[in-house]
């Protein structure tokens, strides 16, 4: 059972990159599902939450409007624009138990799966 990341990889700042995660072994078709990063040093923090329908989006203020989050029945994806240097992180998808309406999508213990993680480099 797990979830995999990728599409990370190095890009200039104001560039852009399109993450994936993919399942295996479980299924998230019926799940909200999320994207969080995490820098060294610091707490990992919610980026972006889509619910089942796919109709329904989170996003954090640090990245609305130049992140959008979109799912079909076997993916989860991250497109990023306009990155910046503060998006370097490494960047996991995860499952949660159930859904969420704003803020409440925020809160990690609610995610059941979590993906590896894919490393996200902005170059200045």
């Amino acid at each position: 059972v797990q979830l995999q990341a990728s599409g990370g990889g190095l890009v200039q700042a104001g560039g852009s990159l399109r993450l994936s995660c993919a399942a295996s072994g479980l299924t998230f078709s019926r799940f909200t599902m999320g994207w969080f990063r995490q820098t060294p040093g610091k707490e990992r923090e919610f980026v972006a939450a889509i619910r089942a329908s796919g109709g329904t989006t989170v996003y954090s203020d640090s990245v609305k409007g130049r992140f959008t989050i979109s799912r079909d029945n076997a993916m989860v994806y991250l497109q990023m624009n306009s990155l910046k240097s503060e998006d370097a992180a490494v960047y996991y998808c995860a499952r949660r138990r159930f859904g969420c309406v704003g803020y409440a999508c925020y809160r990690q213990n609610d995610y059941d799966y979590w993906g590896q993680g894919t490393q996200v480099t902005v170059s200045s």
